[in-house]
């Protein structure tokens, strides 16, 4: 896939708008390939937010993060729009320490806000087989807001087990199993800043 990085190229200095982003040794032994790297991230990001501002004008914005792996998209994003906006949460649980979702989804925290009326948008981090997406959308639809859509970074090819309509995506990756940015194994690699695959022996040892 374009834009992966060799492991060695990790213990160099990225420079991403003149800032110095130093390596991340603590995790190096357990990270198998780079796929999408930090300044690949911040550049699509900025691309999304201008859109989202230019489609979002005069309307009535709330945008809502997926705990716990959209907080770090949604901040980055949220500094992209450039419009007057309101950010609100809801945790699920559908994967617990495995690596792929049972399809069962729990609510763990629900929204502050009333969404009827409100221009409402979704921020996922990743749509792997969409099941989850696909019950907070249903969920989310019963309480009427004005509209509804959905902007995730990352989307998983060939694995959709429901059909999405998913408006804003930032990158299409392989049906790997992928870690950072606010992505996790184990409740680690949230910190990394880039999209990593891991060894096998890092899933052994958790």
């Amino acid at each position: 896939m374009e834009g992966r990085v060799a492991l060695s190229e990790l213990q160099k200095p990225i420079v991403v708008d003149d800032v110095e982003t130093p390596s991340f040794e603590a995790y190096e032994r357990d990270i198998e390939r780079v796929l999408i790297t930090e300044g690949q991230i911040k550049a699509k990001l900025r691309e999304l937010g201008d859109q989202i501002t230019e489609d979002y004008a005069g309307k009535d914005l709330l945008l809502i993060g997926v705990l716990k792996g959209a907080f770090v998209v949604m901040a980055d994003l949220a500094r992209h729009v450039r419009l007057p906006l309101e950010t609100d949460f809801m945790a699920v649980a559908s994967y617990g320490a495995a690596t792929k979702t049972s399809g069962v989804v729990r609510i763990l925290k629900d929204l502050d806000h009333d969404l009827e009326g409100r221009d409402v948008l979704l921020v996922e981090d990743i749509v792997d087989s969409g099941l989850t997406l696909a019950y907070l959308i249903k969920n989310l639809k019963g309480r009427r807001p004005a509209s509804l859509e959905v902007a995730a970074l990352l989307k998983k090819t060939g694995i959709q087990r429901v059909h999405l309509d998913v408006r804003y995506v930032g990158f299409e990756i392989p049906p790997d199993f992928v870690v950072g940015y606010g992505l996790d194994f184990a409740e680690k690699f949230r910190n990394l800043p880039y999209i990593a695959t891991l060894r096998p022996e890092a899933y052994a040892e958790a």
